[in-house]
């Protein structure tokens, strides 16, 4: 896979998926800063993974929904090194619910960690970015922000709220020579869907045409084709890794 940038942040990269990207993008070259909000023991793990690789890593703690501390955290990326080549916005969290169980602050809860801290990072990209009239943005969303799902009323917002946006980043930034993506990744094998009960793996199973949950090796694979210059000519695009089970 070929770079033209040297350097990538993914949010939420000291676990599950997001830390698959952060090995992924490394292996490919990258330096990647690896950000987390609670778990630094975990960040500095992957850290250290990345470099027995070989690889270069950063680890940068912050919270997403933070406004002032994801803008200083890219001024810092800057500073350091020159530039921020690549973003990855895949941090967020759950709060489900059923709607008319669920209260305003359940909803906005998940709004602000998931859809607004998405804003915040591509509008700083874009900023960034438009100076060097370069770069390359991929934001995780999820299958359910296409299909729905019940109990998922905020996330599923939040998730399609992503995929209009990238859209509309992805038209105001490509006279600037800067890409945005959206990637959905249907039922992947992590931490989230290991608590599943196996009646309930099943039947989510029985509804994936590759009959099969997605390894986070082959998101993180998605992501760093949209990242690439193999890509050059895709933006606002909505890339699908869910087996089929929504096409």
């Amino acid at each position: 896979m070929k770079f033209t940038g040297k350097n990538v942040l993914v949010t939420g990269s000291s676990r599950g998926i997001g830390a698959e990207i952060a090995k992924s993008l490394a292996g490919f070259g990258l330096k990647v800063w690896i950000n987390y909000r609670s778990g630094e023991a975990e960040a500095k793990a992957v850290q250290k993974a990345i470099q027995a690789a070989g690889g270069e890593a950063e680890v940068i703690g912050f919270d997403v929904s933070d406004e002032a501390a994801f803008v200083d955290a890219i001024k810092t990326i800057v500073t350091t090194d020159g530039a921020l080549a690549y973003l990855v916005n895949n941090a967020g969290i759950t709060n489900d619910k059923l709607a008319m169980r669920m209260k305003s602050e359940d909803f906005m809860s998940v709004i602000e960690a998931n859809l607004k801290s998405t804003f915040i990072g591509c509008r700083e990209a874009l900023k960034t970015m438009g100076k060097k009239r370069f770069g390359s943005v991929v934001n995780i969303a999820s299958i359910v922000g296409e299909t729905g799902n019940a109990g998922q009323t905020n996330y599923s917002a939040s998730k399609g709220g992503t995929i209009a946006m990238t859209k509309s980043f992805a038209m105001e930034a490509a006279s600037r020579g800067i890409r945005f993506n959206t990637i959905t990744p249907g039922f992947i094998a992590t931490e989230m869907t290991d608590v599943l009960k196996d009646e309930v793996k099943d039947a989510f199973t029985a509804k994936i045409p590759l009959a099969r949950f997605g390894e986070p090796k082959e998101v993180a694979e998605a992501v760093a084709f949209l990242l690439s210059d193999h890509s050059s000519y895709i933006t606002g695009e909505t890339l699908k890794v869910n087996g089929g089970m929504y096409m």
